[in-house]
């Protein structure tokens, strides 16, 4: 339920939670601070960007062929700085980077992964549209106090130990999934700097919900079944709404909260899909999963891939498992 619990911040959620499980350290409520630290800057960032010139792109191409906004970068490079010289990261994998970011010594030897689309939905900057960051942490495959390798971070979905996302809209909202404490949201409160409880457990509920988020801009590119599945969706009397912001993390957000479903199929143009397996899919059908819903690929559960390369893509169906399964069975 959405409103603040008065005096339940993120640190102090953290250290009731998950601070008391066996083996904890203290590294992942570290590797939090740091992020929540990023997400600060960031979001003061996106809400002045006109004023400070962030505005518009860099002249760059990333090496998803995307161009490259100012935002992008400055978003992906505070929350590396953030990250790199806690000790608790021992890399970084990001999607405007072509490879993984080794932390330097003497802080390479942290027990986390780091993989993170520092900016999603930035070709919505310019129209002041709401984006976010999106990122799933994992445990490190090689032995700590080693360097790290693409082994760490090339592995299943079912490996992530926590995801979120930042939302930057009228208000700043970190939403933290792990398997000890499900899926909770934290609204920033910018008088005082800190995050606050203010949706705990949430959950998607096993009915339908009322919205679906899909691009029909490229109907003419999907498969027979996919039109004649969306096609259904706006059948006479079945309600639904369809909602579609553009920016991944947004769209996702809202029907978390308010149930639905968010499809970004394969098409003839993407046979393989868009979205990017690591950076998007994974973190966001985790966050999915433990709030009691479903994301698949159209044939296979998100979170039972296992990522082959960096910037390897996939397609989304995602949601309240009742409308993904209806979409699994008119996909079959």
């Amino acid at each position: 339920m959405a409103g603040f619990e008065e005096g339940i911040t993120l640190d102090r959620f953290l250290m009731e939670t998950i601070q008391d499980q066996p083996n904890a350290t203290g590294a992942f409520m570290g590797l939090m601070q740091q992020v929540t630290l990023a997400s600060k800057l960031i979001s003061a960032r996106v809400n002045r960007a006109g004023l400070a010139g962030m505005l518009g792109g860099t002249g760059e191409v990333n090496i998803q062929g995307e161009f490259v906004q100012k935002l992008d970068m400055y978003a992906n490079d505070t929350l590396k700085k953030a990250l790199e010289h806690t000790g608790v990261v021992c890399c970084i994998a990001s999607e405007e980077d072509e490879h993984l970011t080794l932390v330097p010594e003497p802080f390479h030897s942290g027990r986390y992964v780091f993989a993170m689309d520092p900016l999603d939905g930035s070709s919505n900057i310019d129209v002041n549209a709401t984006i976010g960051t999106i990122f799933a942490i994992f445990r490190r495959r090689t032995a700590e106090g080693t360097q790290a390798d693409d082994s760490d971070v090339l592995r299943s979905g079912r490996d992530i130990v926590a995801a979120g996302y930042i939302v930057y809209g009228s208000g700043t909202v970190l939403v933290l999934a792990t398997k000890e404490t499900g899926v909770n949201g934290f609204t920033l409160d910018p008088s005082v700097g800190a995050f606050f409880l203010s949706h705990r457990d949430i959950r998607l509920g096993d009915e339908e919900g009322g919205v679906y988020s899909i691009n029909e801009g490229y109907t003419a590119y999907w498969t027979p079944k996919m039109k004649a599945y969306v096609q259904g969706l706006k059948a006479p009397g079945r309600g639904l709404t369809q909602r579609y912001i553009g920016s991944l993390v947004a769209d996702f957000h809202r029907n978390l909260l308010k149930g639905g479903i968010f499809a970004y199929p394969a098409t003839s143009k993407t046979p393989k899909g868009k979205l990017r397996l690591l950076y998007e899919a994974f973190p966001l059908a985790f966050i999915c999963e433990l709030a009691g819903g479903e994301a698949t690929d159209g044939k296979i559960k998100i979170l039972d891939r296992v990522a082959t390369d960096l910037h390897e893509r996939t397609a989304l169906i995602i949601g309240n498992r009742t409308m993904v399964n209806e979409a699994m069975e008119a996909l079959g």
